[in-house]
């Protein structure tokens, strides 16, 4: 006995040497495969599909002992899968987000959108804890939202994240050099203060982003005028009572009523509320995968890593509500 233990030792020695050097690569967790279908409630032959986007928004794919492809490219996969399913009658969209960054956001828009005009049927958008700035944007492409009583919604604008290190550098006597091929290559750099010139680029920039921002709430809130969006649309947040009273959502109630409201827009008297899912993952009802993985929901918005979003000191421009 005691030999074999010690064989089992120098194996795990063995293991772990080699891991160190690079030699094998073990993947402890097989890949999760393609989505599947589960059954949540309901019965009938019809199906209202409900989808799940928390957390913030971004195409960037986590590293982590499970894995998993990132938010947008599962947003596509489960929109490809519905879109081929004909039993599909309607989609409800469950937002917990405080938004991310611009292009991902306007990437989920995009294709939400595509698959309401392709598919025709009825979309509806129901909010969560927060679904501020791109998850406010994404919303726009539904046919009508709805908030919880104590959703937090609004947000409508862009930020530039950037850092400027500076100042930690001098403290520790170093010092950042930069040959460029212009004066405005290393604009944003995060070893020299900005210039009012480049400012005023980065603003320009900013500026078109927040143009387009305003465009996908008119074209999602066309009773709206565009002087009453752009006074909306300030970068403040909204309580479920003040953006129904601004007309920036349609109705206040909870996630089963968004489901009872997309039933009732497809003409449904009774349908199976289906949802999907990888291997392993336990959903038994609608708000299963929400508040069941640390992944998702305001659990997830613990995880922002500033650092990592601003990539190392080059700015992004995110459609955030980061207070």
């Amino acid at each position: 006995m005691h030999r074999i233990f010690t064989m089992v030792g120098r194996l795990c020695l063995l293991v772990i040497i080699s891991l160190q050097a690079g030699c094998i690569t073990v993947n402890l967790v097989e890949p999760s495969g393609p989505v599947q279908e589960v059954q949540l409630s309901g019965t009938g032959d019809g199906k209202v599909l409900l989808l799940d986007l928390s957390g913030v928004i971004s195409a960037q794919d986590k590293d982590g002992l499970m894995p998993h492809p990132n938010m947008v490219a599962l947003f596509k996969e489960e929109l490809t899968r519905a879109a081929k399913d004909d039993k599909i009658k309607a989609v409800v969209i469950r937002i917990n987000s405080p938004g991310g960054t611009v292009t991902a956001s306007d990437i989920l828009y995009h294709e939400l959108r595509e698959f309401k005009l392709k598919k025709k049927v009825p979309v509806i958008a129901s909010m969560m804890d927060v679904a501020a700035s791109g998850g406010y944007y994404i919303a726009m492409a539904a046919d009508s939202v709805l908030v919880h009583p104590s959703t937090v919604t609004g947000s409508i604008g862009v930020i530039m994240l950037t850092v400027n290190a500076r100042g930690l550098l001098e403290k520790v006597g170093l010092e950042a050099n930069a040959i460029t091929s212009g004066p405005r290559k290393d604009m944003g750099s995060p070893f020299r203060v900005m210039t009012v010139e480049e400012r005023g680029i980065f603003q320009a920039v900013i500026d078109s982003f927040y143009q387009r921002f305003l465009a996908v709430v008119q074209e999602g809130r066309p009773h709206l005028s565009a002087d009453q969006i752009k006074k909306l649309a300030d970068g403040r947040i909204y309580s479920g009572d003040q953006a129904k009273a601004a007309g920036l959502i349609d109705e206040i109630g909870y996630l089963d009523d968004a489901i009872e409201m997309a039933k009732r827009k497809a003409g449904l008297t009774e349908a199976r509320v289906v949802t999907y899912g990888h291997r392993g993952e336990y959903q038994n009802n609608i708000y299963s995968r929400l508040f069941g993985t640390s992944a998702s929901g305001l659990a997830g918005f613990a995880n922002l890593d500033l650092l990592s979003m601003v990539r190392g000191g080059t700015p992004q421009f995110m459609y955030l509500w980061m207070p």
